[in-house]
């Protein structure tokens, strides 16, 4: 610690570090340029970097330098259950690696506190219509999943510095917005930044109140959490400037789909925006949360918004003590990151978007950038045939266009009273008038936070959206992860017979080919109300802002501006229904005491052999498990396994919905005894190696440029397999390919890798024998996890891509030269026809830190290393 620089905070019995005045030491006058998260960063390393290293560490901030790595060291680690869990078994193996080489097990911990939320696991096999949902979904939940939750439960008692939320509570961005974050935190008598990472893409969330929070791979995770720095440079830092008001009936939905829209053609992906202006400063701290929580969709890293009277407003409202409301406005003023301070800030690039200009907006069919206008439906091909549709309808058949699920979820939405209120508003003036959701509709209501349900019933509108089908069916992500359970088998029997056009709309972040349901061939993103409003259309072949929704008692025609709430009723009943008192009646018993944890007799987890959940991982067996029992990496005569378009999502590569009966999976499990109605997620399963590597490239919408059948590339798990020229499923070829100890690349386009934060879309591959991966540009999270599991990221240069080169997978490829960060590498293709291509290539190992980690064989390989030579130098590492 920087003694120098520790002061008394005014007012208070705490201490804090004086970041402003040692940045200003450095250059005078620094300080007030210094944008809002060059601020913190700047703090953190006040408080925490060696005296004589930081004057050098503040002087890149001040200079804006990108060209060095610096530590940061966040104060805690949040995760879900299913990327926790794999983190936890990570360690949980980890700890028996070092007992087989003579270490303390015990002394593997979290050194960095970490919180694990139970919230993925929960599919909706009960719909909203169902008076029982929630029970009856929890207790399939509790037995689907009783490996994983034994195994959960073992970690709490187990390790140090875990705390664990058990299922059944809401979802982990929700719970961090409201009770765990503290904004500002107090350690040893001092007072400093809330700062975390996350297990999942959508960390971001809670950025909306000023805390700088990231998504992180699982495998960087492991990292934060065993102690050692996060090694990053300087981030590129957007200002994104916010003017005007929202016109009438405008949610934050549709703010933030607009931006995403915006964001993603300004190319700020990887950087961390700072949201700031007057149209900041009307936006509740509900509304900010919802356009930081959609941060990946943006490509962005972080979504800031600066603390100010919003910030103290919500905490109040949240039920947080006075004392820890007014610390953090004293911390926030004393250190220059309150709003008014950050006026005088400088962004290298500031972009400007206007609130008044955002219409009633969705997005899809296929990705949540594609803005999709309301009012642009006709036009844009989806709300055409809607004659057809309903005469097919009035024929006893699902229309086209069909409607199978409609889920008001995912924390992104039901974190804003705002817009859950809206639902329940316009299901209550739909029931007033007789209109009722289509009989095919699967319903569902899951928000992230039990507070939803208390407000809801203290404005009477709980019950509205219960008559529509819209009842609580669980506090967790469900179909938003894909989770949305399974249909009814006359409706899927009859989507598969007629190869119906089926689709779902979500109040989710993630509408990707394939994610939400298997027979849900595309979905669409949209607010709660209008999510109430296609349930009662019924097809997506409907211009929901013109066509007819139903009549009236009277026989008058029924559309969605009758039924639309006015800001001003909306406002009413969250001003007089959401109270403080409802936030302390759930989070006081999530988070009071008598929570602790008695430990167990043995450091070590007593694996179970028959389990399809929780396996010990095959990162240090001898024989190793996949590409870990073949020779070590080469990086020579590599096999493509795929070769891919742009926009390949980590749900491509580890998909993480229902798992089929005739995937590689689904007949693995088959095998194990494990009968189909309990095949549960693909996510769910992905402790147990042997279950999640037959997920790699499982989706049944990926493309495959190399599965090419009659000159037609076929959609799904498919590849061929080479130099046999063979078509067959992924699995099949991956299998073979380990059989015949092959290394293998893969080539793709631009945008590799977005979507989740999922550690298995780099287990996967590795497992499977890939050692690098060429692409046009890499999302930043996969980016990691990729060197994380060992497998090394290039990049084509600008005007290079596959199609240039006129790849078709009957090559073979090495990769030479000296690895350094963003070196120049070669990437040699050898052509079946002798012909022999050179092409330079990028070397995405960034860091020196990243460097290391890839040369060590993988984040866990490297903390076992460095772990052993402490204990004891002399003995082998694992």
């Amino acid at each position: 610690m920087n003694n120098a620089y520790r002061k008394r905070l005014p007012g208070t019995p705490h201490d804090y570090f004086d970041a402003p005045a040692a940045v200003d030491a450095i250059r005078p006058g620094a300080w007030a340029g210094l944008p809002y998260v060059s601020r913190v960063l700047a703090e953190q390393l006040v408080r925490r970097c060696d005296t004589a290293l930081l004057p050098d560490a503040l002087r890149q901030l001040v200079e804006r330098r990108r060209d060095l790595d610096f530590p940061w060291y966040p104060a805690r680690v949040v995760c879900h259950d299913i990327l926790g869990q794999t983190a936890l078994v990570d360690l949980a193996g980890l700890r028996d690696a070092i007992a087989d080489q003579g270490g303390d097990p015990a002394r593997v911990n979290p050194v960095v506190p970490t919180q694990l939320i139970v919230d993925h696991s929960l599919a909706v096999e009960y719909a909203g219509f169902d008076p029982q949902a929630f029970e009856k979904n929890r207790a399939v939940e509790d037995r689907r999943n009783e490996d994983r939750f034994h195994f959960i439960e073992w970690t709490r008692r187990a390790f140090e510095n875990v705390d664990v939320i058990p299922a059944g509570n809401g979802i982990m961005h929700q719970i961090n917005l409201e009770k765990m974050s503290p904004v500002i935190q107090v350690r040893d008598g001092v007072a400093f930044p809330d700062t975390c990472v996350g297990t999942d893409s959508h960390t971001p969330h809670v950025d909306a109140l000023g805390v700088i929070a990231i998504g992180v791979g699982g495998l960087e995770a492991e990292t934060v959490m065993l102690g050692r720095a996060s090694m990053m440079r300087l981030p590129d830092i957007v200002g994104v400037r916010l003017t005007g008001r929202p016109s009438p009936g405008i949610t934050a939905t549709d703010i933030v789909l607009s931006l995403t829209a915006f964001l993603r053609t300004e190319r700020v992906v990887g950087a961390w925006l700072e949201f700031f202006g007057e149209g900041a400063d009307i936006l509740s701290i509900g509304d900010r949360a919802t356009i930081s929580n959609m941060c990946p969709e943006y490509g962005a890293t972080a979504a800031m918004f600066h603390i100010d009277r919003q910030t103290i407003d919500y905490l109040r409202l949240t039920g947080r003590e006075p004392a820890q409301v007014a610390l953090v406005e004293t911390y926030a003023r004393t250190l220059g990151l309150w709003a008014d301070d950050l006026k005088t800030a400088a962004y290298e690039r500031v972009l400007s978007f206007d609130l008044s200009g955002v219409v009633r907006t969705m997005a899809g069919p296929s990705n949540p950038h594609r803005q999709l206008p309301t009012s642009a439906l006709a036009e844009r091909g989806i709300a055409v045939g809607l004659d057809q549709a309903r005469d097919q309808e009035s024929a006893g058949l699902l229309p086209d266009g069909a409607v199978i699920i409609a889920a008001i979820t995912s924390c992104t939405n039901t974190s804003n009273p705002r817009n859950v209120v809206a639902a329940g508003l316009l299901a209550k003036k739909a029931n007033a008038l007789g209109l009722v959701r289509k009989p095919w509709v699967k319903s569902s209501f899951a928000p992230g936070s039990k507070v939803a349900r208390l407000y809801l019933e203290e404005a009477g509108l709980l019950a509205e959206l219960e008559k529509l089908g819209f009842g609580i069916v669980a506090y967790a992500c469900t179909t938003c992860n894909g989770m949305s359970g399974a249909l009814d088998p006359a409706i899927q029997r009859e989507i598969i017979e007629r190869d119906l056009y089926a689709a779902a709309v979500l109040s989710g972040n993630r509408n990707f080919d394939g994610r939400i349901h298997p027979y849900a061939k595309q979905a669409f993103l949209a607010s709660p109300p209008l999510v109430v409003a296609y349930a009662i259309a019924g097809t997506v072949r409907f211009d929901i802002e013109r066509d007819v929704l139903g009549t009236d008692p009277q026989g008058n025609p029924v559309t969605l501006k009758d039924l639309w709430p006015t800001d001003a009723e909306i406002d009413e009943i969250v001003a007089a229904s959401v109270k403080p008192e409802q936030f302390r009646r759930v989070y006081e018993p999530m988070f009071g005491a008598g929570r602790g944890r008695a430990r167990p007799v043995s450091p070590l987890y007593d694996w179970r052999p028959q389990s399809t959940y929780i396996r010990r991982p095959p990162y240090w067996d001898t024989e190793g498990v996949g590409a870990l029992a073949a020779n070590p990496r080469t990086l020579k005569d590599m096999r493509p396994l795929a070769i891919l378009p742009d926009n390949i999502t980590t749900d491509h590569l580890s998909p993480s919905n229902a798992i089929l009966a005739n995937s590689a999976a689904g007949e693995y499990l088959t095998r194990m005894g494990v009968p189909e109605e309990d095949f549960n997620s693909y996510a769910t399963h992905r402790g147990d190696h042997l279950t999640a590597m037959r997920a790699t490239f499982a989706n049944p919408q990926l493309i495959n440029e190399m599965a090419v059948v009659d000159g037609v590339v076929q959609k799904g798990s498919l590849t061929r397999l080479e130099p046999d020229g063979k078509v067959m499923r992924m699995w099949e070829a991956i299998e073979a390919y380990l059989d015949r100890r092959r290394p293998l690349i893969i080539i793709a386009g631009a945008d590799y890798g977005q979507g989740s934060s999922r550690d298995w879309a780099a287990k996967g591959v590795r497992l499977a024998g890939v050692e690098a991966i060429v692409a046009e540009g890499f999302e930043r999270i996969h980016r990691t996890n990729l060197i994380g599991m060992g497998v090394l990221p290039l990049e084509f240069k600008p005007g290079t891509t596959r199609l240039t080169l006129a790849l078709d997978g009957t090559e073979t490829y090495d990769v030479a030269g000296d690895r350094h960060p963003r070196a120049d590498l070669t990437l040699i293709i050898r052509r079946r026809n002798g012909e022999r291509v050179q092409v330079p290539v990028t070397c995405r190992l960034d860091t020196e830190e990243e460097v290391s980690i890839y040369e060590a064989g993988g984040v866990l390989q490297r903390f076992a290393q460095d772990f052993l030579a402490l204990q004891n130098p002399q003995k082998e590492a694992v």
